[in-house]
């Protein structure tokens, strides 16, 4: 991740395929919740980010097997 610091929304948005005003608006939810911090050269990941990562993995993944548990019951 560190190889893609810092990104700006104009880079995100070619990036990603969103319009620029729904990328701004995300990185503002990232930043107030403390996940990413804005510097003159664009995003940055803070010291929070690899915490949520983890956690989001791991949600993921136990959402992962609901599915397939769902899917060999039916």
């Amino acid at each position: 991740m560190e190889e893609h610091q810092p990104i700006g929304i104009i880079r995100l948005s070619e990036l990603l395929g969103y319009p620029q005003h729904k990328v701004r608006y995300t990185l503002r939810v990232l930043e107030q919740e403390g996940l990413i911090r804005p510097s003159q050269e664009g995003a940055r990941a803070t010291a929070k980010t690899n915490g949520f990562r983890r956690k989001l993995k791991s949600l993921l993944g136990e959402m992962r097997q609901t599915v397939d548990d769902l899917s060999a019951s039916l």
